[in-house]
């Protein structure tokens, strides 16, 4: 069942793009989520802040 096609030379090199496509776009995805779960107790911290002041900086 298993039946092998010939490849030309075009269709191996579009293959091999799209694989290294799929390599970085999953790095990618990594480390957004790396960045993304850093940077979310900074932002998370602002919450209960109003116009950037937290009440002991003014008099």
């Amino acid at each position: 069942m298993n039946k092998t096609r010939n490849r030309s030379p075009a269709d191996t090199e579009i293959i091999a793009v799209l694989i290294a496509i799929s390599h970085v776009s999953a790095r990618l995805a990594r480390n957004l989520s790396i960045l993304a779960a850093d940077r979310q107790p900074l932002e998370g911290g602002k919450e209960s802040v109003k116009n950037g002041r937290n009440g002991s900086d003014h008099q």
